[in-house]
């Protein structure tokens, strides 16, 4: 049912995405928020898809989401490097997917090119009252 959901909303903000035109600049990755519903069978929990534009050589400070978030991105153009906790980092391209789950640190999110633009499509599972999607690291 879940992955039924994530798969519907993410056809859904693909669509919506498509229409944005790319914009990213100074290096930083532009955020939109380009899908938020509340969740009908789930009392107070909603569900956001965000999309990322990495400019070439772009990318994003560390950072935590809110503690409730659960998080299913998925590379939609170029390649993005990523590095959650203490895991490798690793360089997922166009079609590939990757969680992170509530506390995680995002310590490295980049374009994995320095020539070619990309966008990642962020699928938040979290609760309704959170306002703030991303706190950057100090």
């Amino acid at each position: 049912m879940f992955r039924q959901i994530v798969s519907t909303a993410a056809f859904a903000v693909v669509l919506a995405a498509g229409a944005q035109a790319y914009a990213a600049s100074g290096g930083k990755a532009k955020v939109t928020v380009v899908y938020d519903q509340k969740l009908p069978n789930v009392p107070g929990k909603s569900m956001k898809g965000v999309l990322v534009e990495y400019a070439p050589g772009g990318t994003s400070p560390g950072h935590t989401h809110p503690k409730s978030a659960f998080i299913y991105a998925t590379v939609l153009e170029g390649s993005i490097t990523s590095k959650v906790n203490d895991g490798p980092e690793k360089t997922y391209k166009a079609g590939e997917s990757f969680s992170e789950f509530p506390g995680d640190h995002h310590s490295v999110s980049k374009n994995g090119s320095k020539t070619k633009p990309a966008r990642l499509l962020a699928v938040f599972v979290l609760d309704t009252d959170e306002k703030e999607l991303t706190t950057d690291d100090k």
